[in-house]
């Protein structure tokens, strides 16, 4: 099982090669993208800060944990004011849009039933998982949160999932015996940190669904 994901995950983001190539950049990248820009949620930013964290322990990046970690939260939070931006801007049509390759309603949802339910806090606790780091921005935006508890919030929550990724990448790196395993523990790691954060979405979702459903009816009658 675990052989055919990492074979699906890494054979469209080669994150070793692309940190490799493109070091600390390509790491804020990936960062800014998932965070900011809603078409690319499904970007495995987690991946490249626990490549960058090996390769810092194995010498193939010439950084400081500290800086990779500092430069990274910085992205995040850059990411999040993107899509902060976006909702406060054009966040409606949003709700309008179709779905398409690269986009879901269905999240937009599910992070807005998510800001709902937990409400400021929101901001912070989906920063740390996937999709909602994504769209949990974008949500506060079109709620018009306060920008400055939203930059706090968000300064947050990338503080405390960033440095996690980046750290065990770099005690899996001090570890030499374990590179050749290393598609498997992080393929292993997407698994563990995204199949409950989805799961966890898609129920946010239907109990939002039912609820609309319920009040339009009531609405009716």
């Amino acid at each position: 099982m675990i052989p055919i994901v990492s074979t699906i995950l890494f054979s469209f983001f080669d994150a070793e090669t692309m940190v490799r190539g493109g070091g600390l950049l390509i790491i804020c990248l990936a960062v800014f993208a998932q965070t900011g820009l809603f078409f690319c949620f499904f970007v495995p930013s987690g991946i490249f800060l626990f490549v960058g964290g090996m390769f810092v322990a194995t010498g193939q990046l010439h950084h400081a944990v500290v800086t990779v970690c500092v430069c990274a939260v910085l992205a995040s939070v850059a990411g999040g004011c993107a899509g902060y931006w976006f909702g406060y801007k054009t966040g409606p049509l949003l709700y309008k849009r179709k779905d398409s390759r690269f986009y879901r309603r269905k999240y937009l949802n599910a992070a807005d039933a998510f800001y709902k339910k937990y409400g400021q806090f929101a901001v912070t606790l989906g920063m740390l998982f996937p999709i909602t780091r994504t769209f949990a921005p974008i949500v506060a935006g079109i709620v018009r949160m306060n920008f400055s508890r939203f930059i706090l919030f968000v300064f947050i929550g990338s503080a405390l999932w960033i440095p996690v990724f980046i750290i065990a990448g770099y005690l899996m790196g001090s570890i030499p015996a374990i590179k050749e395993y290393l598609y498997y523990i992080m393929a292993a790691i997407i698994l563990i940190v995204t199949i409950p954060a989805v799961t966890r979405i898609i129920k946010e979702f239907r109990k939002a669904a039912k609820d609309s459903q319920h009040n339009n009816e009531t609405g009716i009658n």
